[in-house]
C-alpha cells in the first residue's frame, strides 16, 4: 500500500462484462454509497475509479488486482 492510501472495504456490482464496479464502500464503520462513477482507468497492476459519494465528496478508489485489496487514494470534500 502506498503511504498516502487508506485501505477500505468495498462492495461491488459485476456488470455485463463481469467487471466489478464499486457500489458502496466503508471507511471504518462509515458507509458511503456510490452515486456516480465519474471516470475509470487501468494500470498494469491496479484498477482506478473516480467516484462521487452520497456525501457529495469525490474519491479515487484503487483496486490492487493481484492482492485483491482496495484503497482510497484521493478525497475531495463536497460543496
Amino acid at each position: 500500500m502506498c503511504p498516502s492510501a487508506l485501505e477500505i472495504r468495498v462492495e461491488c456490482h459485476s456488470g455485463h462484462r463481469a467487471e466489478e464496479t464499486p457500489r458502496r464502500f466503508f471507511i471504518g464503520q462509515r458507509a458511503v454509497r456510490v452515486i456516480e462513477v465519474i471516470d475509470r482507468w487501468l494500470s498494469p497492476e491496479h484498477r482506478y475509479f473516480k467516484i462521487r459519494g452520497d456525501d457529495e465528496a469525490v474519491y479515487i478508489l484503487r483496486h490492487d488486482i493481484l492482492g485483491d485489496r482496495w484503497e482510497m487514494t484521493l478525497f475531495e470534500q463536497g460543496s
